[in-house]
C-alpha cells in the first residue's frame, strides 16, 4: 500500500505538478477559493503533505500569503478524507482493470512523458486496492490471537499513548492517508476496537501535520509559519474532540454501517470540524503564527550559494529543469561580467579587477558543481523525450560556460596581468580592433543566453551565422596586425604575441558560448517544429516545420562541421 500511494503521488505530481502549482497560485485571492484549490489538488495528488510543501515553497518566495496558504491546507486536509472515502468502498473488482490498463498504457507510452506517469498512477491505484484486500484477509485471523489484548489494551486505556503511537506510525509511513486506511482495515478485521480506531485516527491526523513541519525546519520563517499553523489547528481540534471519543464510539456502534466506514467518516468529520472551526478565523491564526515566528532579516547569502535550485522541485522534473536553467543563466551572467571586466582591466591597467575575476571564476565553478549535482537528482526515467533533451541542453551549456570561465581566468586574465606588469601599450588601431572584437563576443554571449531560455531556433540560426562574422573579424584583425608589423609600428611589435593570444582566446570563448545554438537546432529538427519567437506577431502565424522551403537552405545538417565544433 505504501508503494501504491507513492506511485499515485509521484505519477500525478510528475504529470500535472506545473499545472497544479499554477492552479494554486491563481486561486489564493480569497480564502474560499484557496480552500477549494487545496481540496481539489490534494484529491488528485492523494497527499496533503505534497500540497502543504507546495504552499510552503510559494510562501518562502512571497508568492502566496500565510492566510491563503492556511486556507489551502484546510482544503487539503479534507481532500485526503475524500480519497479515503473512495478507497474504502469495495472496489476490488477494479483492481485487475487498473493494473492491466496501467500496464498496457505504460508499455505503450513508456517514452511519452505525461501518459507514462498517468499509467503509473493507475498501477498505483490498483496496488492500493489489492493491498487493502490482502490486509483485511490477513488481519482477520489475528483478531483471535491470545496475546493481542496484552498489546492493545494499554493503547485503549491510555488515549495519549494511543495518539503518540499513531502519530509515530504516521511519521514512519510518511502518509496520513496510508495510516487511516490501515486503521480502517484493522478495525474491520476486528484487530482493534472502534474506540481505539478513533483514537488512532486522531493520532494519524496529528502525525500528518508533523511530517511537513519537520521537513520545513530548514526553510525561512514564511514557510515555517504555514506548517506551524497546520500543527496548531490539528492539535487544537484533537484536544477538543478527545474528551468525547467514548460518546462518539458509542454512537457509531449503534449505526448500521461497517466499522471501516465509521473510521473513515470520523476522519472526514474531524477535518470538516477543523475547517468550520478555523476557516473563519484564518486572520487571527495568521497573526498568531507571525508572532510565534517573526520576520527574519534575510541572511546575506554567499555568492557561491545557488539561488534557484529548489529541493522541493525535484519531485517535478519540469519545475526542476526550469530551476536548473535559471541557475545556469545566473552562471552565464557571471561569465559575461568576468569577460566585461577583462576589457576594463585592459583599458585601465587595473589589477584589482583581475583579482575579482579570479574570485568570480571560483563562484562559477562552485555553481556549476551545484547544478551538476542537482541535475543528477532529477530522475532520468521520469523525463519525457523533450525534457531529456532539455536536461542535456542545460548540462552542456553549463559545462561550456564553466570552460569559458576557465579561459577567462586562466588565460585571458594572465594576458591582462602580463600587459599590466610589463607596462605594454597596444597601438591605437590594434586596441580598437580588440575592443570591437570584444564587443562582438559580448553581444554573442547575450544572444546565447536569450537562445538558451527561449529555445528559439530562428535566433539560434542567427547566432550560428554570426560565427562566420567572428571568423572574418579575426582574420581581418590578423591581416591588419601584420600590416602594422610590416610598417614597423613599435607598439605593434611589442604587443604582437599579446594581441594574437587575446584574439585566440576571444574565439575560443565565442565557440563555447555559442555551442548552445546547435543543440537548439538539433532539438527543433528532432521534434519537427520551430517555436515561434516570443516577440513574434501574435496573429495566426503557425509553427513552421523544419522542412519548410524557407528554412531548408539552413538545416542543421547543412552547417559545416568546423562551425559546430569548439576550437
Amino acid at each position: 500500500m505504501l508503494w501504491g500511494t507513492r506511485m499515485v503521488k509521484l505519477g500525478f505530481t510528475r504529470a500535472y505538478a506545473t499545472s497544479l502549482q499554477q492552479f494554486i497560485s491563481k486561486s489564493t485571492n480569497n480564502r474560499i477559493k484557496a480552500f477549494l484549490a487545496g481540496l481539489g489538488v490534494t484529491t488528485i495528488l492523494q497527499s496533503s503533505t505534497a500540497t502543504v510543501m507546495i504552499c510552503a515553497s510559494f510562501a518562502s518566495k512571497k508568492m502566496i500569503t500565510t492566510a491563503a496558504s492556511l486556507a489551502v491546507i484546510i482544503g487539503a486536509d479534507i481532500g485526503t478524507t475524500l480519497v479515503a472515502q473512495i478507497l474504502t468502498f469495495d472496489l476490488s473488482w477494479l483492481t485487475p482493470m487498473l493494473l492491466v490498463v496501467g500496464y498496457a498504457m505504460h508499455s505503450r507510452y513508456e517514452h511519452k512523458g505525461r501518459k507514462k506517469h498517468i499509467a503509473r498512477a493507475l498501477i498505483g491505484l490498483g496496488i492500493i486496492l489489492l493491498s487493502l484486500t490482502v490486509i483485511k484477509q490477513t488481519a482477520a485471523p489475528l483478531g483471535n490471537a491470545p496475546n493481542l489484548p496484552i498489546l492493545l489494551d494499554p493503547l485503549e486505556k491510555e488515549p495519549i499513548l494511543a495518539l503518540l503511537v499513531s502519530a509515530l506510525m504516521t511519521w514512519i509511513l510518511h502518509s496520513s492517508l496510508a495510516a487511516v486506511l490501515l486503521i480502517a482495515s484493522f478495525t474491520t478485521s476486528g484487530l482493534i476496537t472502534l474506540k481505539l480506531g478513533l483514537l488512532l485516527v486522531l493520532g494519524a491526523n496529528l502525525g500528518g501535520a508533523i511530517i511537513p513541519y519537520v521537513i520545513t525546519q530548514g526553510m525561512n520563517a514564511r514557510a515555517r509559519r504555514i506548517t506551524l499553523g497546520n500543527v496548531i489547528m490539528r492539535i487544537t481540534t484533537v484536544l477538543i474532540i478527545l474528551p468525547f471519543v467514548d460518546e462518539i464510539a458509542a454512537f457509531a456502534s449503534t449505526l448500521d454501517t461497517a466499522s471501516e466506514r465509521e473510521i473513515v467518516h470520523f476522519h472526514t468529520l474531524f477535518n470538516v470540524f477543523l475547517a468550520a472551526l478555523f476557516l473563519p478565523f484564518i486572520t487571527p491564526l495568521t497573526a498568531f503564527c507571525k508572532k510565534l515566528l517573526p520576520h527574519e532579516a534575510p541572511k546575506k547569502r554567499p555568492e557561491t550559494t545557488p539561488l534557484y535550485l529548489d529541493e522541493s522541485a525535484l519531485s517535478s522534473p519540469t519545475i526542476a529543469l526550469a530551476a536548473a536553467a535559471s541557475e545556469t543563466l545566473r552562471v552565464a551572467k557571471l561569465v559575461e561580467l568576468m569577460f566585461s571586466k577583462t576589457m576594463k582591466a585592459l583599458q585601465e591597467d587595473d589589477m584589482k579587477l583581475v583579482e575579482s575575476i579570479k574570485k568570480e571564476d571560483d563562484t562559477v565553478d562552485n555553481l556549476y558543481t551545484s547544478i551538476k549535482m542537482y541535475l543528477t537528482r532529477v530522475t532520468e526515467e521520469a523525463l519525457d523525450p523533450k525534457e531529456s533533451d532539455r536536461f542535456v541542453q542545460i548540462l552542456s551549456f553549463a559545462t561550456n560556460l564553466e570552460h569559458a570561465g576557465d579561459i577567462i581566468d586562466n588565460s585571458l586574465s594572465d594576458l591582462v596581468t602580463a600587459k599590466i606588469k610589463n607596462k605594454k601599450r597596444f597601438s591605437k588601431e590594434g586596441f580598437q580592433e580588440i575592443k570591437e572584437f570584444h564587443e562582438i563576443i559580448l553581444t554573442n554571449m547575450k544572444i546565447a543566453q536569450a537562445i538558451f531560455m527561449s529555445e528559439d531556433p530562428k535566433l539560434a540560426r542567427q547566432l550560428i551565422d554570426g560565427k562566420s562574422t567572428v571568423r572574418k573579424a579575426a582574420q581581418q584583425s590578423t591581416e591588419r596586425h601584420f600590416q602594422r608589423l610590416r610598417a614597423g609600428n613599435p607598439e605593434t611589435e611589442l604587443t604582437s604575441a599579446l594581441h594574437n593570444d587575446i584574439i585566440r582566446d576571444y574565439k575560443r570563448i565565442n565557440s563555447y558560448v555559442t555551442t548552445v545554438a546547435f543543440s537548439i537546432l538539433d532539438n527543433a529538427k528532432k521534434h519537427k517544429k520551430v517555436r515561434k519567437p516570443k516577440n513574434a506577431d501574435e496573429h495566426h502565424e503557425e509553427l513552421m516545420p523544419i522542412d519548410h522551403p524557407d528554412l531548408r537552405e539552413k538545416r542543421v545538417d547543412d552547417i559545416p562541421t568546423e562551425d559546430r565544433s569548439v576550437e
